[in-house]
Order: structure tokens, then C-alpha cells, then sequence
């Protein structure tokens, strides 16, 4: 019987509740692992790290895509996709990417994201009125994490209340087409209706602008330069879709590893002041990303392995962030840890545009619930992981208040 492939024990039940055996073992045996189905798996920290922010590794949608269909065969659903989703700061190279990350930037700034902390603060005290009113027992996930993150999103960039339901529906359900029952055709037809929804709000904001990120991305200018509609839309597909998502895991991962580590959730009880450290040890510990994808664009060496251009490498953050040559004593769990440059957020010029908004969102939200509830507790172990090899997050997490 051939040995499990990286890809198929990623897949397993086992790796979803506990990927940090197998990280471990990459890093100790095979830093950079050479999949036999073309992908290469780097581990170590300071390979993850470098690899951030090489100039020669790519992350341009068109290489991406070549890389796939060359590896892995033609994913016709994949293609067309890319193509619809259109071309923005995440999946772009130099010089492209600069342009693109100057003028969103400009637009969904640290600044906005600080001005709407009251409005998080009200959704959130709003979120857990509603859970303590129902009983002393939450799904986390659904009672705060997710409808305060996709509330907090929307809001920002500036989707209406009365539209915010469809909107992500759309994006949930192309998370996942195969799981929403959806063919290429009805994948491609969710792509066409959100696009369509967003041209009309643009159209919608250049007319009437409001204090919101659309109406910044509308009007934003640098040099004269502007984005264009398809950008715009791109650009708050983007926001959108990875603004609630990864940080409704690191809230709720946050949760759970304090539950879990009594010690540490007291001494944060006695100490306020490292929610902070607290908040960027789950993104160390328990990353909400836990790999990202990048394309030799031209030929180079990580971990002493040559790598011709066009491999497409996963570098494995949740790997990195465990490395104890980074990190002393790793596998604990520790927020009083005075050194936690993880790379949960990505490095270099691909760094994520809202890491602001994902740590004001968890504090606020953890924060909140620690000071309303001192007697919160988990409702039962083992908890749930979803099944995504990219992504860390629970799909349910049942506390007692």
C-alpha cells in the first residue's frame, strides 16, 4: 500500500482536528517536501518568512492559474473563475500591485477601521444582549463570531443592511461550489449576480457618495490615477469575502484557547491589558491562515532545494509559526510571549490590508465577552475543526455563559 501524499493526509479527519504533528514532522525531515502531484510544501520559519517576500516568487492570478492547470490538470471552473473575479492587489505582481495597493489603501485605511470601532462595540454588545436573552448557552460561531464579522465588513465597505443577507450568501456559497450544489454555469451565474449587485451600488455611490469604502474607492485618486469599475468591484469582492472570514476564526479561536488554557484566561482576568498579546498569540498558535499559495516566477533555492520557474509552492504558515527555531517552547501557549512576530498576516508587499480591522474586531469582541461573562466555560471537547487545509476554524463552538 503507497504512503499518504501531504494533499491526502491534509484531507483526513485527523489533520483537521490536529495539523501541528504533521507540520512537525516537515519541518524536521523534509523543509521543503516536493509533492508528487507538483506542489512543494515549505515549513520552516525562516523559509516561510523569506519566501513572503522574494520578488521572484509570484502571486499573479495568471501564473497561478497556468501552475494549476499544468500540475494538476485543466479546472475549467477554476479558469473561468479567475477570470471573472478580475485582477486586484492580492493576485497581481509588480508593478500592478502597487498601483492597485496605493489607491485601496487610500481608501480602507487603519484610520477608517479605528473611526468604526463604536459601531463594532454596538454590534457586538448588541450580538451578546440577543445570546444572554436566549440562555446560558451559545454556539459562539453563530450567536457572535460570524454576524458580527460579516456585519462589521459589510458595513465598512459599505453594502446596505437589506442587501448584506445576498451578498454573502453569494460568498459562502462560492467558498464552496461543489458543497452548494452549483455547476461551472451556476458557479459562473453567483459571479455574474454579485458583480451585478456591486456595479449598481458603485453607480449608486457615484451619484450619492456616503462615508463608506465604496464611495472611497469611487473617488479615490493618486496622481491622477483611478481605479476603474471592474477594480472596484474586484476590490470589495476581495474585501468582503476574506473580511469576515478569517477574522470569525481568529475570534473564535480565541476564545477556545483561552477556555482551554485556564491559567492564561486568568492571568488575562487579572490583566486586561494583554488582550492585545493575547489576540497576537492565537495568531501565532492557532493561525486562522494556515498556508498561502505562490509561483516560482523565477528559478531559485529555499531550504538548499533548487525550484524551476513555474513550481508552485504552499507555504505553510501554520508550520512556520510552531517552528521552535523561531519560536522557544513553541507548542505552548502563552500570552505574556514577548516575541510573536508571526506570519498569520502574510509578509512583504503582500502583507493583509485589514490585519488592523481583524485585531480590533477580536479585541473588542473577546474583550467584551470575557468582562460580560466571568463564569464562560466550554459546552463540550472535542471541538469541531472545519475541513479546509487553508483555513483554521471551527464550525461550531458551544460555550456556556
Amino acid at each position: 500500500m503507497s504512503t499518504p501524499t501531504i494533499a491526502e493526509v491534509m484531507a483526513t479527519p485527523e489533520f483537521h482536528q490536529n495539523p501541528y504533528p504533521l507540520y512537525a514532522r516537515l519541518r524536521d525531515e523534509q523543509p521543503l517536501y516536493r509533492s508528487p502531484h507538483g506542489v512543494s510544501y515549505v515549513s520552516r520559519y525562516a523559509d516561510v518568512d523569506k519566501a513572503l517576500r522574494d520578488p521572484r516568487l509570484s502571486n499573479d492570478r495568471d501564473r497561478i492559474t497556468r501552475a494549476m492547470a499544468a500540475q494538476q490538470g485543466d479546472n475549467q471552473l477554476m479558469t473561468r473563475l479567475m477570470k471573472k473575479l478580475g485582477r486586484v492587489m492580492t493576485n497581481t505582481d509588480p508593478p500592478d500591485h502597487a498601483r492597485l495597493r496605493k489607491l485601496v489603501n487610500k481608501a480602507f485605511s487603519a484610520g477608517r477601521t479605528r473611526d468604526f470601532r463604536p459601531q463594532i462595540q454596538a454590534i457586538t454588545d448588541r450580538l451578546l444582549d440577543a445570546a444572554e436573552a436566549a440562555g446560558r448557552r451559545m454556539d459562539l460561531i453563530t450567536a457572535l463570531a460570524y454576524p458580527l464579522t460579516s456585519s462589521v465588513i459589510c458595513a465598512l465597505v459599505g453594502v446596505p443592511g437589506d442587501g448584506q443577507a445576498r451578498v454573502l450568501t453569494w460568498l459562502r456559497q462560492l467558498e464552496n461550489p461543489v458543497d452548494a450544489g452549483l455547476t461551472i454555469e451556476g458557479t459562473e451565474q453567483v459571479v455574474d449576480d454579485l458583480h451585478g449587485y456591486l456595479y449598481d451600488l458603485i453607480h449608486r455611490r457615484r451619484a450619492e457618495p456616503t462615508d463608506d469604502v465604496l464611495s472611497a474607492l469611487v473617488n479615490v485618486e493618486e496622481g491622477g490615477d483611478r481605479l476603474g469599475d471592474d477594480e472596484i468591484v474586484s476590490a470589495c469582492f476581495v474585501l468582503i469575502g476574506s473580511g469576515y472570514e478569517t477574522t470569525m476564526n481568529l475570534i473564535a479561536n480565541s476564545v477556545l484557547m483561552l477556555l482551554r488554557h485556564a491559567e492564561q484566561l486568568q492571568l488575562l482576568r487579572e490583566k486586561p491589558e494583554l488582550l492585545l498579546p493575547a489576540i497576537e498569540e492565537v495568531l501565532r498558535y492557532e493561525s486562522p491562515s494556515l498556508q498561502v499559495i505562490r509561483v516560482v516566477a523565477e528559478p531559485l533555492e529555499i531550504a538548499g532545494c533548487a525550484l524551476e520557474e513555474g513550481t508552485m509552492l504552499s507555504l505553510l504558515l501554520g508550520a512556520a509559526n510552531h517552528d521552535p527555531l523561531r519560536f522557544p517552547d513553541a507548542e505552548r501557549f502563552d500570552i505574556t510571549r514577548a516575541d510573536t512576530r508571526h506570519v498569520s498576516f502574510g509578509s512583504g508587499i503582500h502583507f493583509c490590508l485589514g490585519a488592523p480591522l481583524a485585531r480590533l474586531e477580536a479585541a473588542v469582541a473577546v474583550g467584551t465577552l470575557l468582562r460580560r461573562f466571568p463564569d464562560l466555560r466550554l459546552d463540550a471537547e472535542p471541538v469541531a475543526w472545519r475541513p479546509n487545509p487553508s483555513l483554521r476554524g471551527l464550525s461550531r463552538l458551544s460555550v456556556h455563559c
